[in-house]
This record gives structure tokens, sequence and C-alpha cells, in this order.
């Protein structure tokens, strides 16, 4: 290869560091649920509710400008985020994002949503000196019910997602490793979402596929160390399974850490010029690939040594009276 990042013969004992690693793992787990318990997750628009209204920023306005025009009106949590357009005659975009708002006395929901995108669309021409038909890109209302329907479905697609995972590697492997595949792949997610909890980053249906990205990722890196583990456990049928799982992991590593390494450089640049609607999404692939990295090689073979597997070692059993054929 014209690009080594590990050394073409390595043997590192990964496994000796199992029980710290999974001691770190295990309190890393107890940190994320005790933030999603007590913070919770920032619920954007397509969960929590509300409107979303896309504007042409004029020349010489910042986020901060419109922020100053719509807050007035008391909407509660309103959030604008600066985004650029595509193609060669882009335009500067001003995102603004509000809560659902309480119907009054006899008000229908919808008809206060409705009103209340009304106030903030007369505010900005007036302020702005925008045109209706131009300037306005886009305006979207999500109602209570509708974004607590998608949050069921993102919550269900990640669910399938996990079981039909299961199913696959039980079929291609063993049970040990699928149970040791899933335990990493929920290791992945809950500490993905609790960093979320932690950062106040806006959790969203971009959020929920970046997590359904990062289960593929992370599946895809542990079943390249199961094959690579259940070749070697053929191979050598009387070495401890331990030292087994130490030599697939030393010769799947350059592999992983290249693969790794390309994908982050492509996600750090959409985090870091992405603008802040791609920010949540490539904030969460970033994290999950470097910890389904760390899952694969500590979480899910740590969990296959604990269960431990048939490597079709086990002696033949003898049946009395029985002299053979001859």
């Amino acid at each position: 290869m014209l690009l080594r990042l590990w050394p073409e013969k390595s043997e590192i004992s990964f496994m000796k560091l199992r029980h710290i690693a999974l001691a770190f793992s295990i309190c890393a787990l107890i940190a994320s649920g005790f933030m999603l318990g007590t913070r919770g997750l920032n619920l954007g628009i397509d969960f929590a509710g509300g409107s979303v209204i896309e504007i042409v920023e004029p020349e010489g306005v910042t986020a901060q400008d419109v922020r100053d025009i719509v807050v007035p009106l008391g909407l509660g949590d309103v959030s604008v985020n600066g985004a650029r357009g595509t193609g060669a005659d882009a335009e500067n975009l001003a995102i603004i994002r509000f809560e659902t708002q309480a119907p009054k006395d006899g008000e229908d929901p919808d008809e206060a949503q409705k009103l209340a995108n009304e106030r903030v669309i007369d505010v900005l021409i007036d302020g702005l000196d925008l045109d209706r038909e131009t300037d306005f890109r886009s305006i979207a209302s999500v109602g209570p019910k509708v974004s607590g329907e998608l949050f069921r479905s993102g919550i269900i697609a990640l669910s399938v997602a996990l079981i039909m995972m299961m199913i696959y590697i039980s079929f291609r492997f063993q049970w040990q490793y699928a149970l040791g595949a899933v335990t990493a792949l929920f290791h992945d997610v809950v500490l993905t979402m609790g960093v979320f909890a932690l950062t106040g980053f806006e959790f969203n249906l971009a959020t929920i596929a970046a997590l359904l990205t990062i289960v593929g990722y992370s599946m895809n890196d542990t079943v390249i160390v199961f094959d690579r583990v259940r070749e070697e456990a053929r191979k050598y049928k009387k070495m401890e399974l331990a030292q087994v799982v130490d030599l697939a992991i030393n010769a799947t590593m350059s592999r992983t850490l290249l693969t790794s390494g390309t994908t982050l450089l492509a996600l750090l640049s959409i985090f870091l010029f992405g603008g802040d609607v791609l920010r949540g999404m490539s904030f969460a692939l970033i994290f999950g690939v470097v910890v389904g990295t760390y899952s694969s090689i500590f979480v899910a073979s740590a969990v296959v040594l604990l269960l431990g597997i048939d490597r079709g070692d086990k002696p033949k059993r003898e049946v009395e009276g029985f002299t053979g054929v001859s």
C-alpha cells in the first residue's frame, strides 16, 4: 500500500485493555442516561413542533439583526441561523425557527400558528424592506401531533435497524457475534444522544438520519473485525480466544484507520464550512465514527470474548458399543 497508518505486523494486546474499556463505556453510558434524563434533547422543529421561515438576507444584515426584529413578538424560543443557497447565484439566507404557539380561547392550534407566521412575515417586511413574493423562500409549520409522530417514527426506525442487523449477524455468524454487534450499536447510539444532550445541538430528522448512518458504519466496521476473528479462530483452534481476537484486530487495524480517517476529513470539512444547518448532523457523524471505531474494537469484541464462540474444536462424543466401519 502507498499509505499505511498501521504497521504491517503488530502484536498489540487490545483485549488486555478490555476491562478498562468496558468500565469506561459503562460510566459513559450512565453519564449519557443522566444527561438525557435531566437536560434532555434540544428537539428541533421536526420533533417539538413550530415554524421555519427562510428569507433572503439583505446585504449588510446579520442573523442577529433578524433575531432582534423577531424576538420582541413574544413567540417563545426563537433561533435564527445563517445559510447559503446553492448554485452560481447563491444568496445568503436567514432561517428563522420558533416554537408552537399556544392557541387562545376557542382558537384552532393550526390557526394560531398561521397567525404567528403572518406576524413574523409582516415585521420582517417592515423592518428589512423585503418582498413577500421573492424574498420569502420557504414558510413551513409542524404541529404537535405531526412532530410527535415523526419522533416516534424516528425511534422505531432506529429500533428496527438494530433488530434487523442482529438477525443478519446471527445468520452470518453466531448469536454471540450478534449480541456483541448490537451491544456496540446500542453503545454508539446512546453515547451520541448523550453528547447531544450535553452540547445542546438541535436533535431533528437529520440527526436521526445521522444515527442510522452511524449504525450502518459501525456495523460494517464490526463485521470486518468479526469476519477476521472467525477466520483466525478456525485457523488457530488451540490458541486462546483473546489472542485470536487480538490477531484479528491487528490485521484489520490499518483498514479501519484509513476508512475512519478519510471519512473524518470529509465530515470535518462539512462541520467547519457547512454552516449552522449542517452542523448538528455533521457533529453526530464525527462523534459516531470515532465512537463506532472504538466500540468495534473494545465493546463488540469484548462481548464476544466474554460469551465465547463455537470454534468447531469440541471433541467428538463416543458412542458406546460403536467400533467404526470396517
